[in-house]
């Protein structure tokens, strides 16, 4: 690999070359966690067409739901700023924690102890194996930068999060925060 070895908890950018990858094309993904044994990260910029409410009967607020990568779908995460609310929680690094327990984080949602600032649900996660995410960063699949928004990430905007990124990278990526999500239409 290239560049700086990634750690949990900075963004990973993905590259304007990625556009023919479905679940990655002009994604920011927040690294949860990074070791020896692989990655996990959940898209933070692809929001779903439903909200919580839709998912989870007994969670009466509309937070939106969004697709946090390919891998278990069926499955929903979350991750928070509020852990002296949620027991459990695991800090993935500057104010971020992830999971938790759940059942009372629906209670303090409902009573709107929790709101949409706090917290930010995912359906599925991005994961890489050992190497897999190394080899992506050598082929230049992706930008790794720091989360310079820290634990207020969870109220970043959605759909123009890549393309703000793209702008702050410069140079090169100038030209690819205006161009067409597929460059056939152009």
């Amino acid at each position: 690999m290239d560049g700086p070895e990634p750690k949990k908890g900075e963004l990973l950018i993905a590259e304007p070359t990625l556009t023919g990858d479905v679940s990655f094309n002009r994604s920011v993904v927040l690294l949860a966690e990074h070791n020896d044994e692989g990655s996990i990260g959940f898209i933070l910029n692809k929001p779903l067409d439903y909200d919580i409410s839709d998912l989870i009967s007994e969670i009466h607020v509309p937070f939106q739901v969004f697709n946090g990568g390919p891998v278990e779908q069926d499955n929903l995460y979350f991750i928070h700023n509020v852990p002296h609310l949620i027991d459990d929680s695991i800090e993935i690094s500057n104010g971020i924690y992830w999971g938790g327990n759940f059942e009372k984080a629906v209670v303090l949602i409902n009573k709107k102890m929790i709101t949409a600032d706090d917290i930010r649900f995912f359906l599925g996660y991005s994961g890489w194996d050992s190497l897999q995410l190394h080899q992506e960063l050598s082929s230049k699949s992706w930008v790794v930068v720091q989360n310079k928004y820290k634990s207020s990430i969870i109220q970043k905007s959605t759909n123009a999060f890549w393309k703000e990124k793209m702008i702050e990278l410069g140079g090169d990526y100038l030209l690819w925060s205006n161009a067409p999500e597929n460059p056939n239409l152009n």
